[in-house]
């Protein structure tokens, strides 16, 4: 009964939607279209609702042509330059230098010259959909409302996140049962555990209290904003500090991290780097650094302990472990912090992995890293060291299981296997790691095998392809 009730009233809803978008149409076809043709910020990235406009190519009054580029945005992931969809002239710009710009809205106003063209066609189907859009979506949760308060009705489906869905099943509920308290009967954690306590959930008694009239409720006043004093600066968190807000929120929320730290003497790895130098210059690497050293260390040693590449599925029944090792490198910009990615790192060689590391140096200093560079990555590494620090106890980057942070080298004592004293370039690696699928005999085993690498450099050559 109750799915033959949603289904007429589905089929009210999509009838007298169509209808409406119907008369919507004929509307439009039966006058002069308008000349004026809003472009909507187009999608840039998966999750990504809003990009700040970093600068306009355009201005009120000029003439654009299709394809020409109008203005740079920056998500929160990467810069992009969005280009006309129209020839016409630029009547209105929506936003100024440094706004935030909605995807889905007005980003600018251009007069197309062409009435009743691609103007029209397109402004037409977009008007003609929204009244039957927002019909449709009120009429379903009209519908939905009705036919949850029939008393003693079974729902044919639950509104749920998956993480309430997984409360329910850890509970062996059948969640069309629990009544939801949420918007247009949504069910929620509260409601899942008032049904399992035996008790009813918080909206359940609502209809009972509503008899009697309600007392007018005490004015709340707010309290008042801190002043600012003089010196004080309000900076909006954008662009890439956004995402690292997010990322780092993310990371420490899910994942319980442990840490593990070593040390490494890096004698014969600062002589081989000093020796191949001049052969990396040759080749257009004018500084060969440590990194790409490390990078291609941590490659052999993931193909060792794979684990340690992986990441943990959302409902976390399953470890996905990666072929590719997509190897971030933590990057200090003018624009904070951003951990681009090398590709297939098990692929290349080390000059290979030295190129590909300046690229990305530079595209990052000119805040021009693509989606491509800064998604995708299995395993990072950052280098504390370019700034002088030795420890550090870093965040894993979500969806990852590891990430490795070394520290500067310094020029210390220790003590040879004869008990002479020797000076040591001296390194130290902190490494943190997801402890739900990464245990600390595993890490030790992984920053073992790493350093060994490292610490002998011809060990490093022969294993590469």
């Amino acid at each position: 009964m109750l799915s033959r009730s949603l289904s007429v009233a589905q089929g009210i809803v999509a009838s007298t939607g169509r209808r409406a978008a119907l008369s919507a149409a004929q509307f439009h076809t039966s006058q002069t279209p308008a000349a004026i043709v809003p472009y909507l910020l187009t999608d840039v990235g998966e999750g990504i609702v809003e990009c700040e406009v970093l600068n306009w190519h355009i201005k009120e009054g000029d003439f654009v042509n299709e394809f020409d580029p109008i203005c740079e945005v920056q998500s929160d992931k990467a810069a992009v330059e969005i280009t006309s969809r129209y020839t016409g002239t630029v009547k209105r710009l929506m936003y100024n230098t440094g706004d935030m710009a909605r995807v889905g809205h007005p980003l600018v106003e251009i007069d197309v010259p062409e009435t009743g063209g691609a103007a029209a066609s397109a402004a037409a189907p977009a008007a003609a959909a929204a009244p039957a859009a927002a019909f449709t979506a009120t009429s379903v949760a009209e519908a939905v409302q009705s036919i949850s308060a029939t008393p003693g009705a079974v729902a044919a489906f639950a509104l749920a996140t998956p993480a309430v869905r997984r409360i329910a099943r850890e509970h062996n509920i059948d969640i069309r049962m629990v009544p939801g308290t949420g918007n247009n009967g949504r069910v929620l954690k509260s409601d899942i555990l008032a049904f399992v306590s035996g008790g009813a959930p918080a909206a359940a008694a609502a209809p009972v209290a509503a008899a009697a009239p309600a007392a007018p409720a005490a004015p709340v006043t707010p309290a008042a904003p801190p002043k600012p004093v003089a010196g004080d600066e309000l900076r909006p968190i954008r662009g890439y500090q956004r995402a690292m807000v997010k990322s780092m929120n993310e990371s420490w929320s899910k994942v319980p991290h442990f840490g593990y730290c070593d040390e490494l003497i890096l004698n014969d790895l600062s002589a081989l780097r000093k020796a191949l130098s001049p052969i990396a210059a040759s080749r257009g690497v004018e500084k060969l650094t440590y990194m790409p050293f490390f990078i291609k260390a941590a490659s052999l040693a993931l193909r060792d302990y794979p684990t340690l590449n992986s990441s943990v599925s959302a409902d976390e029944t399953t470890l996905h472990i990666k072929a590719a090792h997509n190897i971030g490198v933590a990057m200090d910009t003018p624009n904070g912090l951003i951990v681009p990615n090398i590709k297939n790192v098990q692929d290349l060689s080390i000059i290979d992995i030295a190129q590909e590391l300046k690229r990305l140096h530079d595209l990052a200093m000119r805040g021009a890293l693509g989606a491509a560079d800064l998604s995708g990555g299995t395993f990072t590494i950052s280098n504390i060291g370019a700034i002088g620090g030795t420890y550090m106890k870093p965040i894993v980057v979500h969806p990852e299981v590891c990430i490795g942070a070394v520290g500067r080298i310094q020029k210390l004592p220790r003590y040879a296997a004869d008990g002479s004293l020797y000076p040591a370039d001296v390194m130290q690696v902190s490494w943190s790691a997801d402890h739900r699928v990464i245990d600390g005999a595993t890490m030790a085993r992984f920053s073992r095998r790493w350093g060994e690498l490292l610490q002998t450099p011809q060990s490093l050559l022969l294993e590469l392809k």
